[in-house]
């Protein structure tokens, strides 16, 4: 598979998942293998194929993000590099001792239209869950 042709594979894949609606609400952690399987099952294409497209896709992202570049996928969201601002710490050991931080570059996520939308309907699962969490 060429390089363009498993990027372009790797971003309809990414964006079908996207548009996959979840009718539960386990609130867990979902890894990359989970991902891999449920697109597996879901496309008929081999764990390892779907495998090769997420990791290609994900070092494409990381490639271009670390030349400084935006990644902008369509109703997903937006992945940017911005700067962090130089600041002064305190050594918890020694509280009265300023650390120097320096300035440094981090990986900001902007979510696109749809996942917010996605995402805004899980808040009263997240409320209950945290009326539970206190109860506790």
């Amino acid at each position: 598979m060429t390089p363009n042709l498993s990027l372009v594979l790797a971003l309809q894949l990414a964006r079908d998942v996207v548009s996959i609606e979840t009718v539960s609400y386990s609130m867990s952690t979902i890894t990359k293998r989970d991902l891999v399987v449920r697109i597996s099952n879901e496309t008929g294409l081999t764990q390892q194929q779907v495998f090769d497209v997420v990791q290609k896709t994900l070092d494409a992202v990381t490639l271009e993000l670390a030349q400084g570049n935006t990644v902008v996928m369509r109703n997903f969201g937006t992945f940017e590099v911005r700067q962090t601002k130089a600041k002064v710490g305190r050594n918890p050991k020694n509280p009265g001792q300023d650390v120097p931080i320096p300035p440094r570059a981090v990986v900001k996520f902007k979510p696109g239209k749809e996942m917010k939308e996605k995402v805004a309907r899980i808040l009263p699962v997240i409320q209950q869950q945290g009326q539970v969490d206190q109860a506790d």
